[in-house]
């Protein structure tokens, strides 16, 4: 996945809500969130940022790569959130202080951060900031009920199918370039505790989206040579990830 350009007047924060809610903010806005966050640092693959009950003290942005939300519980993972780059990964820990889930890179991650307390200060100083946070907030919350949704909804392949077609639409919006091949680090049971199945029945998963010619996965990555129809499949509806064009 490839980083944020240098040569961006926001290097750091260039993604957050592309394609979304960006285009409100002044170019003041965009300079001033720029210049709170930290410079980039590199978390190595599963690495927790933070733990579940761990008091929280920054806000996160992710920079580059993948980070998970994940609960574990009697020696059972479920990862409950995917994020992207562009994306704050714990804004409520401001208001909520400590988490309820763990927080950790898959694959190597770069994250900024920002202290809480001059984060507070700009939301009180700047609204077009604080709305934008809370839009983003709003937007992780719309991502999580589609979630759950799904796990209803959805069998495993067409879960699998939908998490790829989400993934692919969240990387266009930001302006990555995703055409034959959705390259990512998930594992087999990465995929299995994302989709709320077993690793059998997301091995079985995979298999049938192949046999299907929809798409093939390997080692984390698929492939396939047309996204209509995965995500046809999957009964994808972009319109919860609140793109540009759900606001004309």
């Amino acid at each position: 996945m490839v980083g944020p350009s240098q040569n961006s007047p926001s290097p750091v924060t260039r993604d957050f809500l592309a394609g979304r809610f960006r285009d409100q903010l002044a170019g003041e806005d965009l300079l001033e969130l720029e210049s709170l966050l930290s410079e980039p640092r590199l978390l190595a693959d599963r690495q927790v940022l933070i733990a579940r009950g761990e008091k929280a003290h920054q806000a996160t942005l992710l920079v580059e790569g993948y980070l998970l939300r994940s609960i574990s519980r009697d020696n059972k993972r479920f990862i409950v959130g995917i994020h992207v780059p562009g994306d704050f990964v714990d804004l409520h820990g401001l208001m909520l202080k400590r988490l309820d889930h763990d927080i950790l890179a898959v694959g190597p991650a770069r994250i900024a951060q920002v202290p809480h307390e001059e984060l507070d200060r700009v939301i009180r100083i700047r609204p077009s900031i604080a709305r934008a946070l809370w839009f983003a907030t709003l937007l992780d919350a719309a991502i999580h009920r589609q979630w759950i949704r799904n796990l209803e909804a959805l069998d495993a392949p067409q879960r699998i199918a939908h998490l790829f077609a989400e993934l692919h639409h969240r990387l266009r919006q930001i302006g990555h370039n995703v055409n034959r091949a959705l390259r990512t680090p998930f594992t087999q049971s990465d995929l299995a505790d994302m989709c709320g199945v077993s690793a059998i029945h997301a091995n079985r998963a995979v298999a049938r989206l192949r046999e299907l010619g929809l798409a093939e996965i390997r080692r984390g990555d698929l492939y396939t040579s047309d996204w209509k129809a995965l995500e046809a499949y999957a009964g994808f509806d972009p319109a919860y990830l609140y793109g540009e064009e759900m606001s004309r």
